[in-house]
């Protein structure tokens, strides 16, 4: 029987990640586990494991991200699977699993987009969010470190929007064409078509694309982007064309007039006033 090294994070879905990596013993038989959260250096471990055995790795889209920045080209240098147990799990939602909840990750992970923040180039597996998204993984990860309890993003983003949010203005480049915005409360580029536990901010966006989108919500009422904020799980804001605006380019770049924090895949980077990235 084939032998597989199931590679784990146990913070993934709020402490949960070990008890659900646990689980495919019943699935995969023989299994060594492996705390990603110890692993120093991916492409060494992925290295030292014979390629006959099977590679899982177990846990959200944020341990997804550091994975493929960690081990770089030796992601695709084996066939890896992976095995959702995240908290939002948005790639999960975009991508087709087997009959035991594994992906083949290879297809997805060989031409990645990348996103260039101060100095440094990150690769990205759903999107790159700036603006109150940002704002909503800070204020998870503050909570996360004085709670057991699941973090509601959603009632993170609706008092951040009425009381602790501030707007901005935005310079967004695509493919060298310029376009500017006012009263912005998100500009996030995406790779597939969800991010944020659900949202669709780009409902025209496929990892197959050759291209980028980049959503811009804009407007000076709170009320009124408050009314229009929860159809972003359906994909259907982009119909108030007076809020909303989707581009879509190989190259996108976009500037705030004050910094914010951006997420890549949910993980967080402060203190940002731009981020160019690319397909």
């Amino acid at each position: 029987m084939k032998k597989y090294h199931v590679l784990y994070n146990p913070q993934a879905g709020g402490g949960t990640g070990e008890a659900e990596a646990i689980k495919l013993k019943e699935a995969l038989g023989e299994i060594a586990f492996t705390d990603v959260t110890k692993v120093e250096d991916y492409a060494k471990l992925l290295s030292e494991i014979p390629q006959e055995d099977g590679v899982v790795l177990c846990g959200g889209d944020g341990t997804l991200n550091c994975f493929v920045n960690n081990a770089g080209k030796a992601v695709t240098s084996r066939d890896i699977y992976y095995y959702a147990c995240g908290s939002g799990n948005d790639f999960l939602r975009d991508v087709k699993q087997d009959e035991n909840g594994l992906v083949a990750l290879n297809p997805y992970v060989e031409k990645l987009p990348t996103v260039s923040v101060d100095g440094k180039d990150y690769a990205f597996i759903n999107g790159v969010g700036y603006g109150i998204d940002g704002y909503c993984c800070e204020e998870g990860d503050k909570l996360r470190k004085t709670t057991d309890k699941p973090i509601n993003y959603t009632g993170i983003a609706i008092k951040g929007l009425l009381f602790h949010y501030k707007r901005t203005s935005a310079l967004v480049i695509v493919d060298g064409k310029e376009y500017s915005f006012k009263n912005v409360w998100l500009a996030p580029t995406m790779n597939g078509k969800y991010y944020g536990g659900g949202m669709i901010p780009c409902p025209e966006q496929s990892r197959e694309n050759d291209t980028l989108s980049v959503l811009i919500f804009h407007g000076k009422s709170k009320l009124k982007t408050l009314m229009i904020f929860p159809s972003i799980f359906k994909g259907e804001h982009v119909k108030k064309t007076k809020n909303v605006t989707v581009l879509s380019g190989k190259e996108i770049t976009v500037k705030f007039n004050e910094p914010r924090t951006l997420q890549i895949d949910g993980e967080t980077v402060f203190n940002v006033t731009e981020y160019t990235a690319r397909k």
